[in-house]
């Protein structure tokens, strides 16, 4: 027999599992008995567990790099938007050039003001968003000579 207590709407339940068939199972809920029909059987479904190998110790030399979860450079030196957003300000221009960690641009995602900062150096050769523009995970937002 399994015993639980639950508060529903400040309400409390004692409520005790007396038996459980394919359909049906009968209990008590705070010292009533109630006859509970449900769909599928009564049985707990296995889970199968699997072991997982375990990773040798190694030095942090040794270990493999995690990439950042940062914007991603195409190939094409272009810029992409790591989730979707509104874009809030762009803080760089045609032409400028820029450096590695410079703040490109504001992205606005799930209330929160995001800077895409730049991963690489060079030029800026073509800004493909506008203030304001909503945008897509993966879309082309700038792109760098």
């Amino acid at each position: 027999m399994k015993e639980y207590n639950f508060r529903i709407n400040g309400n409390e339940y004692h409520v005790s599992i007396e038996k459980v068939d394919d359909t049906t199972a009968e209990v008590l809920v705070n010292g009533a008995s109630f006859s509970v029909e449900f769909e599928g059987e009564g049985k707990p479904r296995q889970e199968k567990l699997t072991q997982v190998a375990p990773i040798p110790n190694s030095t942090p030399a040794e270990r493999p790099q995690v990439a950042k979860p940062a914007v991603a450079a195409t190939p094409a030196s272009g810029v992409k938007s790591p989730l979707p957003g509104v874009i809030l300000d762009i803080r760089v221009n045609v032409g400028d050039t820029i450096k590695v960690g410079q703040h490109l641009l504001v992205l606005e995602a799930m209330k929160m003001e995001n800077n895409i900062d730049s991963d690489r150096e060079g030029v800026v050769k073509s800004i493909n968003v506008s203030k304001g523009d909503s945008v897509l995970e993966g879309d082309l937002l700038l792109t760098i000579e």
